[in-house]
């Protein structure tokens, strides 16, 4: 519950969310953490959570305020964590500081450690408070609690069309449909995914790297990854049901690993960075054998500990990810032109038959990106 909040907490908090997003495009598996320290109506130390392994926000701001901490107040965005794991607890760290007040947004998602941080800190005599701008620390770390949660990881669906929600001429010719910016834009995101999840049809169709490539991001990104090698790319997942993919396909050769989703492995040699896996496939309306896509999500998020999903793929991926109910948010990148009518359509749902058995969104976000318009939508069933 919210207690002893004064005014001055909103704006101190409101900080450490924006320190808490410079770690969107390194901390997986772990959250976006930021940490503010005040004493006396003035910031002494500020830090956020930047790798797994690496010292939590609460360590780095208190590195900052040294022993000008005692007396201070923490504003943090997650409950400080009560565990040994790669690093000590920032619990302990918070008590031997002398830190008097901490204002938590939000409590540790996971059931058996929910409240432990907030218990400790409260049983060593400081003031806590908690459960404040919950809307932002949900919205900060969507893949990391919906994988603790529920066992999923949350997936976003890039899709990219014209204004007639077309894909590509009846050719199979696609580009550029959609502007140079909007490019731009993907990288960002996949930038902040942990997975981009494609299939066979995409790269024997594009050929494309799937990769973050640091000479397409915008003036804003380069000015947060100034150096080009800090780049943390996206592990590649490829659902290759028929084995159709070949080691000398383009995406193979670019840095970063590379899960191909197979029911059955192929002898070929394949790079260190490549892993085949295998799927219990599941028998469609067609009595084909597909990948069970339920279970893939399950098995990157409870064992590679996967928090967030990026789909670029085709219309068959695409529908049968809305079909099924799998897809959190989905990213639309619309073209202000036409195709007509022999081009090539956004998804295929062949399972809809009546307005009943629509899939309906919300719209979340509606953003003009170069001459393209960015759509942000959530499926109302959404988790």
């Amino acid at each position: 519950m919210i207690k002893n909040v004064i005014p001055e907490d909103i704006g101190y908090l409101s900080r450490a969310f924006q320190l808490a997003r410079k770690g969107r495009f390194t901390t997986m598996p772990n959250p976006n953490v930021g940490c503010v320290i005040v004493k006396d109506n003035h910031v002494i130390g500020e830090g956020y959570h930047m790798r797994a392994g690496e010292n939590h926000a609460e360590i780095n701001a208190l590195s900052v305020a040294g022993n000008f901490a005692k007396g201070a107040t923490a504003y943090v965005t997650l409950e400080p964590c009560s565990h040994y794991g790669r690093t000590p607890p920032c619990t302990t760290a918070l008590i031997k500081s002398g830190i008097k007040r901490v204002v938590v947004s939000m409590l540790d998602p996971h059931p058996d450690l929910t409240g432990r941080g907030i218990q400790l800190l409260k049983q060593s005599g400081i003031l806590v408070s908690h459960s404040i701008m919950l809307s932002e620390a949900e919205s900060i770390n969507k893949g990391f609690i919906k994988r603790i949660r529920t066992g999923m990881p949350w997936i976003k669906l890039k899709l990219a069309s014209s204004l007639d929600g077309r894909v590509a001429m009846s050719s199979g010719e696609s580009k550029w449909i959609t502007s140079v910016q909007s490019r731009q834009d993907v990288q960002c995101f996949r930038a902040e995914s942990d997975v981009i999840l494609s299939t066979a049809s995409t790269v024997l169709m594009d050929n494309p790297r799937l990769n973050v490539r640091w000479s397409c991001f915008s003036k804003e990104m380069k000015n947060i990854y100034i150096n080009g090698n800090q780049i943390r790319h996206p592990l590649r997942v490829i659902i290759d049901s028929t084995n159709r993919i070949l080691p000398t396909h383009r995406f193979i050769q670019n840095e970063g690993g590379v899960i191909l989703v197979r029911i059955k492995k192929d002898n070929l040699n394949w790079p260190k960075s490549v892993e085949q896996l295998l799927v219990s496939p599941i028998v469609n309306k067609s009595g084909l054998n597909q990948i069970n896509l339920k279970k893939l999500m399950q098995y990157l998020a409870c064992y590679l500990k996967i928090n967030s999903v990026w789909v670029e793929s085709g219309p068959t991926l695409s529908g049968a990810l809305l079909d099924i109910g799998l897809v959190d948010e989905v990213i639309l990148y619309q073209a202000i032109k036409f195709l007509g009518s022999n081009a090539k359509p956004l998804c295929l749902l062949p399972n809809l038959n009546k307005l009943s058995d629509i899939k309906t969104f919300k719209l979340i976000d509606i953003t003009s990106i170069g001459p393209d318009i960015r759509l942000i939508l959530q499926p109302n069933t959404v988790v």
